[in-house]
């Protein structure tokens, strides 16, 4: 008799438990969602035989098993990060809307506070590598609002989704490859190494590979942190920026005021199919001597001559015809090795004139 009533017991506790978990499930469909597209993805023989290859890839490259283990076994896609990489504000936005969201009051209040609050490091670091304060600072800002938001994705696991993605494969598979050697390195743990959803890391928010091949132990302490030291932060936008073309004592640019018929003759400082590795650069046009814009008509924004300078500018209309126009120099070549997109580029370059 007190086995029979056990057995109900246990019976009638299973199918509480049972209820209780499709109640959940019935209030929480992402969960319920997230739980499927994870066991499908665990279960897509095509994503494990290439997650086995690239495992395969990393052991002959000296990772460590336990940080395979960590970092890669058990890992999936994240979908919405693919929908993300096919839409980029700064390719989807006007120069103006970019701005707008970008260049705003609390940044341009913020980055002033800033300015003054590392005012030392900032004198250190901008003498050591030619590049003012300024842009460092207003990289800083547009990146991860100095330091404020850093991204919450693990960026192995982001990386391993755009590894994955056929669009930009073997660039994504180097940077995640870059990323398991930084974990190798000790510089940070797997639990903590969260960025955006492309996989940029920390404050300055760089790509692995930016971070091997730039990050700067400025403060000393044996490890390069750009996740919590504003020293390594500022010394690695730095180092960056010079290592990438920064030409100190020039300008970015400016914005100009075209002549009537510019576009009439605009073919002429067509560079046709000259290929880039920043693809935005096709939209430039070629570079000619600040002397040879003037003869060509073109003017400061309020209508003065153009400045007596040795070096080039290119043009640039980032909205079309319609839209402002900017004549910009090396350094802002500099910027667009950050990142590649000419609204990011005359963001920070807003953003620094504006402290």
């Amino acid at each position: 008799m007190l086995k029979a009533l056990r057995a109900v017991a246990v019976s009638q506790y299973l199918i509480f438990l049972s209820l209780v978990a499709a109640v959940y499930l019935n209030t929480n469909p992402q969960a319920h969602a997230q739980e499927h597209a994870q066991a499908q993805e665990q279960a897509d023989p095509a994503f494990q035989q290439w997650l086995q290859t690239l495992i395969a890839e990393a052991r002959e490259l000296g990772i460590p098993q336990s940080i395979i283990d960590q970092a890669l076994v058990s890992v999936t896609p994240i979908p919405q990060v693919v929908s993300n990489d096919r839409n980029q504000a700064e390719f989807v936005e006007t120069l103006d809307e970019y701005l707008q969201k970008r260049v705003t009051d609390w940044r341009i209040q913020t980055g002033r506070e800033r300015m003054i609050q590392h005012r030392d490091v900032l004198a250190e670091v901008a003498a050591e590598y030619g590049v003012p304060a300024r842009f460092i600072v207003a990289i800083w800002g547009i990146e991860t609002n100095y330091g404020n938001f850093t991204g919450g994705t693990d960026v192995v696991r982001a990386l391993v989704t755009l590894a994955y993605d056929p669009r930009r494969a073997d660039y994504f598979r180097r940077e995640l490859l870059s990323a398991l050697q930084i974990l190798q390195d000790g510089h940070i743990s797997h639990a903590d190494m969260k960025g955006s959803w492309a996989g940029a890391m920390g404050q300055s928010q760089f790509m692995p590979s930016s971070f091997v091949n730039y990050a700067v132990d400025h403060d000393g302490d044996g490890r390069r942190n750009i996740w919590t030291s504003e020293a390594d932060v500022f010394a690695s936008i730095a180092n960056y920026l010079s290592q990438r073309g920064w030409q100190p004592g020039q300008r970015w640019g400016r914005e100009v005021r075209l002549p009537d018929d510019y576009h009439e003759r605009a073919d002429q400082w067509s560079q046709g199919d000259a290929s880039f590795s920043c693809s935005v650069l096709r939209r430039h046009t070629v570079q000619r001597s600040l002397g040879e814009w003037q003869m060509a008509g073109v003017r400061t924004a309020d209508g003065a001559d153009l400045p007596q300078a040795d070096f080039p500018g290119s043009i640039v209309l980032p909205d079309g015809e319609d839209g402002s126009a900017f004549m910009t120099y090396p350094n802002f070549r500099a910027i667009l090795t950050y990142n590649c997109a000419n609204n990011y580029a005359l963001a920070v370059a807003k953003l620094a004139d504006s402290y």
